[in-house]
């Protein structure tokens, strides 16, 4: 806090709230001394929180009739900051664009803004996809898949609505499509192995990422980490296709639209032989072949029964 804002604070008066909730007065006195809307979070990851926060401290119909107007003025205050906080932060910094969004930087947080209000309904599907399996996947694999921190529906100057999404930047990444040369058994090894866990643990939680491809899976070579990114195409029955990686996908996504267990680990695997190459070794490709089958109901179905399967080919010392 600011010797400013203390001292707003002070002169404020008023009663002393409980610890980490403070009173009306103390709340207006913060709002209206804040220069920028970073003046009211404890952190980079909760402008939704810190405004829901303060907006039920001071919203003018949770206090009395001699408090009204200065509840009125100091809402206005926090949604002009609020406001101007979408407008301006992630704006300024530009990182990145995806299929389908713009990627802004803010700290630790990664802002996916749609380009087109039409592809909103992706933006959605990837935060339903990302909270269950927040909610419903086992919390020990929570580090394969990025955390939704918020979302909310920014409007343009030409009121175009688009949803947007909050996610926790993964710093020190790349990305598979990043990669140049074919891939050696050792290092594919760890990534295509821990790929397997990645789409089992969304299995088993009851979501399919629907879009396994080498720009969607992050990677840390030191730490041997990997995070699956772009869930934007998540479910049963995918919204779109990655047009430019069409011959990625398993007929049943092609023709169909529909998508389950099976289509995932059928990309994973053209995903990892592509990136092999020629150097991939002969049992690997007996291995794939039997990944890639036209029908999905001839190819596995259960991505941790299949990462077993995978140990019995590579070497043990590959297997880390």
């Amino acid at each position: 806090m600011s010797g400013s804002q203390g001292a707003a604070l002070r002169e404020a008066g008023g009663s002393r709230g409980t610890a980490g909730h403070p009173t009306f007065e103390e709340a207006v006195a913060r709002i209206k001394a804040a220069r920028s809307f970073q003046d009211l979070t404890e952190s980079e990851n909760g402008a939704g929180r810190a405004y829901r926060r303060w907006a039920k401290l001071i919203h003018p119909d949770t206090v009395g009739a001699q408090r009204r107007a200065t509840a009125t003025d100091a809402f206005a205050t926090l949604s002009a900051l609020y406001k101007a906080r979408e407008k301006s932060d992630w704006r300024t910094n530009p990182w990145g664009s995806g299929d389908v969004a713009e990627l802004y930087v803010d700290g630790d947080r990664l802002i996916k803004v749609p380009r087109s209000p039409a592809d909103n309904d992706l933006m959605e599907t990837e935060a339903t996809a990302l909270r269950k399996l927040w909610t419903d996947g086992d919390p020990r694999f929570r580090p394969y898949a990025p955390r939704l921190i918020e979302t909310f529906v920014h409007e343009d100057d030409q009121r175009r609505r688009r949803w947007v999404n909050v996610l926790e930047r993964q710093r020190g990444m790349g990305s598979l499509a990043e990669i140049k040369g074919d891939l050696g058994v050792r290092d594919a090894a760890w990534i295509w192995r821990r790929l397997l866990i990645a789409i089992g643990w969304a299995h088993r939680a009851g979501v399919v990422h629907g879009a396994v491809l080498p720009e969607h899976v992050l990677i840390h070579p030191g730490r041997r980490g990997l995070v699956l990114v772009d869930w934007c195409y998540a479910g049963h029955r995918p919204a779109a296709i990655v047009k430019a990686r069409e011959d990625h996908y398993p007929p049943e996504v092609r023709h169909d639209r529909t998508a389950g267990p099976a289509t995932d680990i059928y990309m994973a695997t053209v995903l990892m032989t592509r990136l092999m190459g020629s150097r991939m070794p002969v049992p690997l490709r007996r291995f794939a072949a039997g990944c890639t089958y036209d029908a999905p109901r001839m190819r596995p179905q259960d991505a941790w029964a299949l990462l077993g399967e995978l140990d019995d080919i590579i070497p043990r010392q590959y297997r880390n």
